[in-house]
């Protein structure tokens, strides 16, 4: 699974199949003021039935579940989707490899859609009246992302350097805290209802951040097997020198939710 956009990363391909082991030990790091907030929103509760878009290894069905959701997730990557399974198995979840364009799935047949980290991946002219056929009568579609701040965090900004010396093509950098930008192509089939961003100190260890950053799409995803060796050969010493042992690194959290029309 190999994903490219001319806009992003210069339309250099990614796959964060590579990266599965590594995002399901690494990725899990939404704090839980993160889920309260949706939770808050009346979103991803009991008795609803919820599709998670481009869900990885499962790491939203799997910190909501306790509350009751009916949950489903899809994701392009098949090596994704096999560790959210593996990590799912004591939990009522369904998988399935599929692409948000195309989920195959009935029309009305969910309360809740969720995005999270993804939105900006996907084909959005094709998306906008697929998530809203899949809705039921007055669904939210939520969308959800969490981005460290670099220019307000010294371990952010040293790693994001480092990265973009590897990768200069990367272009998931020099985050600043804003709503989720939404295409016009929604506005047809959506209506805003609610967004929300929100300043997170997000806890880490030396070897949870080296594994955070590895994960990012400029590196394990996109980089040859020598290259992400010399990477993370770099960054563990530049994570000795800069940062403590535990640490927390800033971060904003963006909640937009829609209803549908």
């Amino acid at each position: 699974m190999n994903e490219a956009s001319g806009t992003i990363d210069a339309g250099k391909p990614f796959d964060f199949g590579k990266t599965a082991a590594d995002y399901a030990k690494y990725r899990d790091i939404y704090p839980a003021e993160f889920y309260r907030k949706i939770l808050n929103r009346g979103l991803c509760g009991k008795g609803q039935r919820v599709l998670d878009v481009g869900t990885g290894t499962g790491v939203l069905p799997r910190n909501l579940y306790p509350f009751g959701a009916d949950w489903t997730g899809i994701d392009l990557s098949e090596e994704q989707i096999k560790m959210a399974k593996a990590l799912s198995k004591a939990m009522d979840i369904h998988y399935a490899v599929a692409a948000a364009e195309a989920p195959g799935f009935p029309d009305d047949m969910f309360d809740v859609i969720t995005v999270c980290q993804c939105f900006w991946y996907f084909d959005q002219a094709k998306t906008a009246p697929v998530f809203h056929r899949l809705l039921r009568r007055n669904g939210r579609l939520l969308l959800l992302c969490m981005e460290w701040l670099p220019f307000e965090d010294k371990i952010a900004a040293a790693s994001e350097r480092l990265v973009l010396r590897y990768a200069p093509h990367w272009t998931g950098g020099g985050a600043v805290m804003r709503p989720i930008e939404i295409p016009s192509c929604y506005q047809q089939y959506f209506e805003p209802v609610f967004h929300e961003e929100v300043r997170l100190d997000v806890p880490f260890t030396r070897e949870s951040w080296h594994g955070r950053m590895k994960t990012c799409r400029g590196i394990g995803a996109s980089l040859d097997n020598s290259e992400i060796a010399a990477w993370e050969e770099e960054h563990r010493n530049l994570l000795a020198e800069i940062a403590p042992e535990q640490f927390t690194v800033l971060h904003y959290a963006a909640l937009t939710e829609l209803r549908k029309k």
